[in-house]
């Protein structure tokens, strides 16, 4: 038998609907407990100027990081930052290649390349300043060899 005018299919219908809303009003405070907890603050207003005044002093704190890293960086450039390294044997009378020339250059390929010769006699020392990848002196074969390999380098990490 239908009760008043077969309205008995609403039943479940009404009944669904009314526990998804206390589903979803339950979240809703669920969200406002935690975060009324978190700011350890009152009412929803003020709530809401302690997280807007958070986020004001963190853009702040951004902004002043942005800041140091463009100084480093800039800083960082000047450093040592690529390296090429080769050896070779100058002389046939000496065995291996103990004598090597060694490139250090900064990001704008200014540094300096170390040329050691391993002789019997000795070793001989030697470094010619390098400025955007050329020195004022003669350099030999193994020492632009060296500034290439330093070069190749930089531009395998990029």
């Amino acid at each position: 038998m239908l009760l008043n005018g077969g309205l008995e299919f609403l039943f479940p219908i009404v009944f669904v609907w009314l526990g998804a809303l206390s589903y979803l009003t339950y979240k809703v405070s669920d969200r406002y407990i935690r975060l009324k907890g978190e700011s350890g603050k009152e009412d929803l207003a003020s709530v809401l100027g302690k997280l807007s005044e958070n986020q004001t002093k963190f853009g702040n704190q951004i902004k002043s990081l942005e800041e140091s890293l463009i100084v480093q960086e800039q800083k960082g450039i000047t450093g040592v930052q690529r390296v090429g390294l080769v050896r070779f044997n100058p002389f046939s009378e000496t065995g291996g290649d103990q004598s090597f020339a060694l490139a250090l250059l900064n990001g704008k390929d200014n540094g300096v390349v170390l040329l050691s010769l391993h002789g019997r006699e000795g070793t001989r020392v030697y470094v010619k300043p390098v400025k955007e990848g050329e020195s004022t002196y003669e350099l030999s074969k193994e020492e632009r060899q060296a500034i290439e390999e330093a070069r190749k380098a930089e531009k395998q990490k990029v």
